[in-house]
């Protein structure tokens, strides 16, 4: 008799390209459903960008000499909304790509994933989609808010701004997957975590001021972050290098910096994380609350 060999699954029929492909594709429709099915969290995240806007207008034209009047404060609206707009991709990348991992363990659905063939970097990947989409229409929004409150936005060196972003962006999701092996160890007190990482990024980084309000020992410390240079760089490329920026180092410099962070952070972050995973495996901690 001729054996019968049993039917394969249609994940197994794919190739492995495909099925990484098809797995990451339904990831993200997942997380895009998870988001609609709280309208309200979806409307008050709106409101909440306004209302922070708001406050960091009033924070920025402090380094305006004159208010909105000031012949500065087209200076002072690129430092404070591109600032802000890196800051918001680090914030959402903590919490939707760090910070989700732990929900899904306390959900209790963290363990069936990875009992499953599907790709572990399209499960944290999918995150990532979420957060460009989500947090770009977010950014826009500010932006549109925020010169229209502190003055016109300066806008210059678009195609070399935008490799910044991109690289800076690609090390900043690496950091997510760093958090997120960290959520697997600390749990529970993976939030207060995140809340110490967004102020520490708030006070070193200077998103929202220029680095010389730094006292010179906190600017020591920003100038080892890596992301730091991503924001100087940044918002120095955009403003079109006014007199004293970029303020950390010189602009090629941070260039190096920035791309060896943006090249380097992701697979640094996704290694740390399967080594984390492979370690509550092993602890039968996976579903731990």
């Amino acid at each position: 008799m001729t054996a019968v060999s049993p039917q394969k699954e249609p994940y197994e029929r794919l190739s492995e390209p495909m099925a990484t492909l098809s797995a990451f594709a339904a990831m993200v429709k997942k997380e895009f459903i998870i988001q609609l099915r709280y309208p309200v969290e979806f409307v008050a995240s709106f409101a909440q960008i306004f209302l922070i806007v708001l406050v960091l207008t009033l924070a920025g034209l402090m380094f305006a000499p004159n208010g909105v009047e000031s012949e500065t404060t087209s200076e002072v609206t690129g430092i404070v909304v591109y600032g802000f707009v890196l800051f918001i991709y680090l914030s959402d990348t903590l919490w939707s790509v760090g910070f989700n991992v732990r929900r899904e363990q306390k959900q209790g659905t963290l363990e069936q994933l990875y009992l499953s063939p599907a790709s572990k970097f399209a499960a944290l990947a999918s995150r990532v989609a979420l957060t460009l989409l989500w947090t770009g229409l977010l950014s826009i929004a500010a932006a549109v808010l925020m010169s229209s409150l502190l003055g016109e936005l300066p806008i210059n060196n678009g195609p070399l701004a935008l490799y910044i972003l991109i690289m800076t962006l690609s090390g900043t999701f690496g950091t997510g997957f760093a958090f997120a092996a960290m959520t697997l160890r600390i749990k529970e007190a993976a939030q207060t975590a995140v809340n110490l990482l967004q102020f520490g990024f708030m006070v070193f980084c200077a998103p929202f001021f220029p680095f010389a309000a730094l006292p010179e020992p906190m600017l020591w410390i920003a100038k080892v972050i890596p992301l730091s240079y991503g924001v100087d760089a940044f918002r120095s490329t955009l403003m079109g290098y006014p007199n004293g920026f970029p303020e950390l180092a010189p602009i090629g410099v941070e260039l190096g910096i920035v791309t060896l962070f943006g090249v380097a952070m992701p697979p640094l972050g996704f290694w740390l994380y399967r080594k984390a995973e492979n370690q509550a495996r092993r602890r039968g901690s996976l579903s731990e609350y």
